[in-house]
């Protein structure tokens, strides 16, 4: 391409001159009042590899509840609880350092592939948009019928069909938001729990009921009303991309250099422009109502509806396809291949040390816990037969599903006793527990005003865990008695 047309292109760009579409958003007029979103209903290969993904997300969504592993949930997050169950693993409080790093591994990943693919997530992955696209959308265009059809039912007065298409739909938008939040519940309480609350009296479970009457409220209110605007307002993932953002992103781009200048399509013309027929499908078809010609915007999901059109379009008028497509800035610019930056090198290091040490942790960990500590407060107690006392408190924690019988043994000192205070200790599954006992050992065996205590938990015969703790005794600071 010579320079005169480079340049040329370079003015036409909406990526250099015009920016005043940043000034405002699809959604909103100049007074301020939502403007409604109709999208055409979109068709095309793009589309079809979202809708057969979003089938495999959805059968995985409602099913995973259902899935236990040794009668243990696959998947909870029982925050009531503070208890969280990964992969039939599961975390307690004393394991959050570690649900919180996989959390920051996630964070981590998803930066790293904005840097390298955009906002991918978001238009493929994203439950937001798999749910809003591919059942409420479709749901609507199924009973009032393509962008077009909505728009009249709209503005027609309210004549018995009109009232039994809106009553339908949101009979529907409803029962699909009370199976949502149903399935939610059961991510958060177990779905044992679930059915529990739907079997039996509201009076017995009026927590429960409050909660899925809350979330059912909240999704039928999303996707009937409030829509793309959680992606444009409430989610902070559009705003994250600007700052991961670089012009080596691939992402749901015009070819400006391609398509510009502009001008419609005239059969038998021979066209001296650019391939942009100006036909606006892009844009009807945006479920977030922005123009892709104008560049990368916030508002755009990458959900590809804007790809299957146009390519659609130039398929029609005999021009190439992928006018709209997956591409860097630099790639429709300057010709250059997706190539791995400084940028993408670091994210991949961090991402992988934090990997690492995830794994290290996840292998380390033990499925129990003890805590011993001397009572506060409390002094060694001489005993007969010469022998000095400690008192100790105890926590256990069982995280398997089995219940724990617990005995305890001073490693360090073979005479030493220990006698345990009240009922022997026992800790049942899934479940914390606490005691107390005294330790006794002898007057000699006592050098210094700590000595160094190593007690074994054991459980069943087996040692589960060695806590070191601390003897207080009558030895002063300087050896003397």
């Amino acid at each position: 391409m010579d320079s005169n047309s480079d340049i040329k292109n370079k003015e036409n760009s909406p990526h250099t001159d015009n920016e005043s579409f940043r000034d405002s958003i699809a959604t909103v007029d100049k007074e301020g009042k939502r403007v409604w979103i109709y999208p055409t209903k979109p068709s095309g290969k793009f589309y079809n590899w979202r809708k057969y993904l979003s089938y495999i997300y959805l059968v995985l969504f409602f099913a995973i509840p259902f899935i236990k592993i040794n009668d243990v949930p696959l998947f909870m997050l029982n925050i009531v609880e503070k208890k969280f169950i990964l992969f039939g693993m599961i975390f307690w409080p004393q394991d959050f350092f570690i649900f919180m790093l996989g959390m920051l591994i996630f964070i981590v990943f998803i930066a790293l592939f904005t840097v390298v693919f955009g906002r991918v997530f978001c238009g493929w992955a994203c439950p937001q948009t798999i749910f809003m696209e591919m059942l409420f959308r479709r749901i609507e265009y199924w009973i009032e019928g393509d962008a077009n059809y909505q728009k009249a039912l709209k503005h027609a007065p309210w004549t018995t069909d009109k009232i039994m298409k809106r009553v339908s739909k949101f009979t529907l938008f409803f029962l699909l938001s009370f199976i949502i939040a149903n399935t939610l519940l059961a991510y958060i309480i177990g779905v044992d729990e679930v059915i529990k609350n739907a079997t039996e009296p509201i009076s017995q479970h009026k927590g429960g009921f409050i909660s899925l009457m809350l979330f059912t409220g909240a999704f039928f209110f999303v996707y009937s009303w409030f829509r793309e605007q959680v992606c444009l307002i409430v989610c902070p993932y559009g705003r994250m991309q600007g700052v991961l953002l670089d012009k080596n992103s691939v992402v749901v781009a015009y070819d400006y250099v391609r398509g510009e200048e502009r001008h419609k399509f005239k059969k038998n013309e021979v066209r001296t422009g650019g391939d942009c027929i100006d036909c606006n499908l892009c844009v009807k078809v945006c479920p977030t109502g922005i123009d892709i010609r104008n560049g990368t915007q916030l508002e755009c999901v990458n959900c590809t509806a804007c790809i299957d059109a146009c390519d659609h379009m130039m398929e029609s008028v005999g021009l190439p396809k992928g006018l709209i497509r997956y591409d860097s800035e630099n790639g429709i610019k300057n010709k250059v291949k997706l190539a791995f930056t400084t940028r993408m090198k670091a994210y991949s290091a961090v991402l992988l040390l934090l990997i690492g040490v995830e794994t290290f942790l996840l292998a380390t960990r033990s499925d129990y816990d003890a805590t011993i500590l001397r009572a506060k407060g409390m002094l060694y107690q001489d005993q007969p037969n010469d022998q000095i006392s400690n008192l100790y408190t105890i926590k256990l924690v069982n995280k398997t599903r089995k219940e724990l019988p617990v005995e305890l043994k001073v490693e360090n000192f073979e005479n030493a006793n220990i006698k345990i205070i009240g009922k022997d200790l026992h800790v049942k599954q899934e479940d914390i527990s606490s005691g107390e006992f005294f330790v006794y050992l002898n007057r000699k065996d006592v050098k210094e005003r700590k000595t160094k205590l190593e007690i074994g938990v054991y459980s069943n015969g087996k040692k589960i865990k060695t806590v070191k703790t601390n003897f207080l005794g009558p030895i002063s600071y300087n050896g003397k008695k």
